[in-house]
Order: structure tokens, then sequence, then C-alpha cells
């Protein structure tokens, strides 16, 4: 039995505007992750994902089929043709379409697996550069943040076809993410945001220099301790005001970051592609326990804690 994970995401600064070319900061979350496991045996190779409702042979899977799609890239970077007979089984507490990050988890766990069972060996980039092909499957364009932080499962300071920056954390700091229970693919919100762009290219690039400046500045307030870890709390509105100028936030999201900043967060914004999926709020670690309660009677489907480090 071959057994590998990976962890979430959240971004933290930047999505969207990471597309374009402008810098972006995310981060990994450890408590919710996806793995796969390869038992050897039977007929031929079987997929089987509870999580995504999937359950078929290799051999029959189309070629757009994102679980298919990973384990062909792990096979073509090998140079195999074709796999020992065995079951992958895929599961995730990753929510799926949240911003979290699931799809590109579910890959990178997917591809260490079969490395692991076929004896081979992966770096971070190899991973990364694996899971990016997937990603095109999900998100069309993708920037290559999420596949990026999650294979070096470190947070990282990213740049579109820039070599990776690893983000030195000076002072830990708490996140509480809500979840608005609203499935928004990627791909969807992307797309809009293109057409939007396409229509008044002047507009939208100034909104994306506008972040850019935003994730720089959160940049040296992570990585330099002599600012204070609640100076991210004001780029995080700053950022989230832009994100709702460019109309891929929701009235779920505004719900949920107007409870958390009333609850006493520092700072909150959506993270990831917005249109629903999750909200991130910079917390004092003393009212942790305050903003989870109040994210939850605005409507959150479910909150995560997690420390960034």
């Amino acid at each position: 039995m071959i057994t590998a994970s990976a962890p979430g995401k959240v971004i933290l600064f930047g999505e969207h505007s990471v597309v374009y070319g402008r810098p972006a900061i995310a981060a990994p979350v450890f408590n919710v992750s996806a793995s796969a496991q390869i038992e050897a045996g039977g007929p031929g190779f079987r997929v089987i994902a509870p999580d995504l409702a999937r359950d078929f042979w290799l051999r029959d899977a189309l070629p757009d089929e994102p679980l298919a799609a990973a384990i062909r890239a792990a096979l073509a970077h090998f140079t195999l043709d074709e796999l020992p007979p065995g079951t992958l089984t895929v599961q995730s507490t990753i929510p799926l379409g949240r911003g979290l990050g699931s799809g590109a988890a579910i890959s990178a766990a997917v591809v260490r697996a079969l490395a692991g069972f076929l004896g081979r060996s992966l770096s971070p980039a190899d991973v990364s550069a694996l899971v990016f092909e997937v990603e095109k499957l999900h998100h069309g364009t993708p920037s290559g943040i999420d596949n990026t932080v999650i294979a070096f499962a470190q947070p990282v300071y990213f740049i579109k076809e820039r070599p990776i920056q690893r983000l030195r954390v000076a002072r830990p700091f708490t996140l509480v993410i809500g979840d608005t229970g609203v499935v928004a693919p990627t791909r969807r919100v992307v797309g809009a945001l293109r057409q939007r762009w396409q229509a008044n290219p002047q507009r939208y690039e100034g909104y994306f220099d506008e972040i850019a400046v935003i994730a720089r500045h959160a940049k040296l307030a992570i990585e330099q301790e002599v600012v204070a870890v609640s100076a991210l709390g004001k780029l995080m509105d700053e950022n989230q005001e832009i994100l709702e100028a460019m109309g891929v936030s929701s009235p779920e999201l505004a719900g949920l970051i107007a409870a958390a900043r009333a609850a006493g967060a520092w700072g909150a914004k959506l993270s990831g592609a917005g249109g629903g999926g999750n909200m991130i709020a910079l917390v004092p670690p003393e009212i942790v326990a305050a903003v989870q309660t109040a994210l939850v009677a605005a409507g959150a489907s479910g909150v995560i804690v997690t420390e960034i480090r």
C-alpha cells in the first residue's frame, strides 16, 4: 500500500491579478488535505474517488478526466506507457470548488502516490509542473500559484512564469477561514473577469497594478519583524475593496467579511476566485473563538482556524 498527501491552500493577496503577471502571496493550509493510496493487484488500473463521485478504469477514462490526466502526466514524466495493475483511492477533506486548492491538492497527492507505486522520485518542482498541466483542465488559464504553494508546502511570493520565491514568515499569524458554502468554479469566475478586462483593459490593468502594490507591501510586512502583524489586516481590507470593484466578490462573502471585522478581526477578504467559496480573516489569537462564532452566526457553512508560519 502506497500513500501520499498534499495540503490545501489560501491566497492571502493577489488573486486574479496574478493571472495577469502581478505578484501574489499564498500559504498552505495543513488543517485540510487530499490523500491518495494505491494497492497493487487486479485486472487493470482502477481509480476510485468517493468525494468526486468517480469510479473508473484508467483504460476507459476520457481525455478531459482530471484524475486520469494527472496519472497520464506522471506516466509521461516517467516515460512509461502503462501502469501495473492496482487500485488508486483518492479522498479529500478540502471543500470542493471553494478556493482552497482542492483540485491541485488531489492531483499532487495522486502523482506522489504514483511515484511511490512505481519506485520513482519526484521533487516539489516536478510535482508542481505535473499538477500545473492538470490545473489547465480545471481553470483554463491558471497562474500556477495553486500547484506551486501546494507542491512546496510553504508560503510563497509568486509571480507567473518567474522562479519560485519562498516567503519567510518573521512571526506566525492566525487566520480564520469562513466558508460561504457556495460553489463557484474558478474557470467560470476567471472567464467572466477576462471578458470584463477585454472590454475595458485600462480599468482592469489599473486594478491589477493596485493589487500588485498591496502584495509587495504585504511581503515586507510578513518578512520583517519590525512591522506589526496587524498591518496585514489593513492590506487585506484594501485588497478586498479592489476585488469588490472588479466584480468577483458576492453577497455571501461580503456578509462573512463584515461579521469577521465586527467581531474584531484586523482585516478580512475573499480568498481564491471569489463568487462564493471562502474568505479569510486576520485575527488576534485571543479573539479566535469570537470570530468563529460570528462567522457561524452570519451563515458560514464551515470554519477553519490555521496558523501561517
